[in-house]
């Protein structure tokens, strides 16, 4: 049997192990060099680093890409059926349970509550998908293991895996994004509600319009509210699945009505995963966030320093604004993924400190405004504009690839920029 894997990265390099102890004679074609191209090679993976190769033509019993190449890329469309390596993961590992979350913000926090939730009831349990080790490396290393595993999926993940079938499908909030790859919102939006059919349990936000109006109520679908009346819902300063309370409200550590509805979430998916509720509890009072959401980096003389370099999207820069009543300066901008950013249109802010591609379609949004060419810039005018009292918060509305690799290492320079200033 031969497999071609599309793409290289992480995903890629997961995959073509994996592929490869499923006994496939594997071929990786990726445009550019990457992080373990050469144990691959070593393994007798065939990589070629150049997708004009004649060999990368050839007949496959299986195809598989990484999920940051598109389904329109030129050598996708040459082959009848593509799958996800989330999809090949997912079938070998039969004896797994999956417990899935996906939407357009809100993702990293939920999984990582609900994977510290299912490691209570087993210390086995994983942690993988968007976040982490991608699920086909993580499957190669532990094989056929009886494991829970906390899944964020993107709707990246989601093209090219029919057959995926979690135990739980969360889907926190649907709103316009990544469409420079999705021909509209509407595409992307179906990517996001692919695993509903086959979930056993499908959790959904009733709060959301866009959710509420591509989705039906049926027997496998449990809805969560923070104001309506929901299966999953807040009543008397507590959270509680149908007649259950899961948790009081003051145990929680991190703030915001968004932390509310992704503990609400977490603790449902683990109820149903049959945690304890003391063991929900125990997670929730002890957990204080995750790196690059919201983080509190620092207070220097008198102005507190915030790094929430995952927000990628206007609405994640919305939620964080929310949450504080403190003059703010925000430093925002970075790769155009051709979305509005009217929900942020003249935002009480005390200034905007834009950078990066999308600096000048940001600058028809605030009223006051800076522009600079990049985060060590925009650092250095946050630190003359600001005085006591003030939060400079890095939440940038955008993703990082004009200028980082990724958003950890936009939100690295930050914390690292900050510490410099003590």
């Amino acid at each position: 049997m031969k497999a071609l894997v599309i793409g290289g990265a992480k995903s890629g390099y997961g995959a073509s192990l994996l592929l490869q102890k499923l006994g496939y004679e594997v071929v990786l074609v990726s445009r550019d060099d990457f992080k373990g191209s050469e144990e691959l090679e070593n393994l007798g993976i065939k990589v070629i680093l150049d997708d004009t190769e004649t060999d990368v033509y050839d007949a496959y019993d299986l195809v598989v890409k990484n999920p940051g190449i598109p389904i329109n890329h030129q050598l996708v469309k040459r082959f009848d059926t593509v799958y996800n390596e989330i999809e090949i993961a997912f079938n070998h590992h039969t004896k797994g349970k999956y417990y899935a979350i996906s939407g357009t913000n809100g993702k990293t926090t939920t999984t990582t509550l609900l994977h510290e939730m299912l490691k209570r009831k087993s210390e086995g349990a994983l942690l993988a998908g968007n976040i982490g080790i991608p699920l086909s490396e993580m499957i190669y290393k532990l094989g056929n293991e009886p494991v829970d595993v906390a899944l964020e999926i993107s709707a990246f993940q989601m093209e090219g895996a029919p057959n995926f079938a979690p135990e739980v499908y969360a889907l926190l909030n649907l709103t316009p994004d990544h469409l420079d790859r999705f021909k509209d919102e509407e595409s992307y939006y179906k990517a996001k509600l692919t695993p509903i059919k086959k979930a056993k349990w499908f959790i959904r936000n009733l709060d959301d319009k866009n959710i509420a109006r591509l989705t039906i109520k049926d027997e496998h679908t449990l809805d969560v509210s923070l104001f309506n009346d929901a299966d999953i819902y807040i009543q008397d300063g507590a959270g509680y699945f149908k007649e259950t309370k899961l948790f009081d409200l003051d145990i929680l550590k991190v703030v915001g009505e968004h932390n509310i509805f992704n503990a609400l979430v977490a603790s449902s998916m683990a109820y149903l995963a049959n945690v304890a509720i003391e063991d929900i509890r125990y997670v929730l009072s002890n957990f204080k966030g995750v790196e690059h959401r919201l983080e509190y980096v620092d207070e220097i003389d008198g102005v507190r320093y915030y790094n929430d370099s995952k927000a990628t999207n206007p609405e994640s820069t919305e939620v964080a604004l929310k949450s504080f009543d403190q003059s703010v300066i925000l430093l925002a901008g970075g790769y155009d993924k051709k979305i509005s950013f009217d929900i942020l249109k003249d935002y009480p802010i005390k200034l905007a400190i834009l950078y990066g591609e999308s600096k000048y379609q940001l600058a028809k949004i605030f009223k006051n405004y800076i522009l600079v060419e990049n985060l060590e810039e925009a650092m250095k005018v946050a630190q003359e504009k600001s005085t006591k009292g003030d939060v400079v918060l890095l939440s940038p509305a955008c993703a990082s690839y004009d200028q980082f690799e990724n958003f950890e290492t936009r939100g690295n320079l930050f914390k690292d920029i900050v510490k410099s200033l003590k």
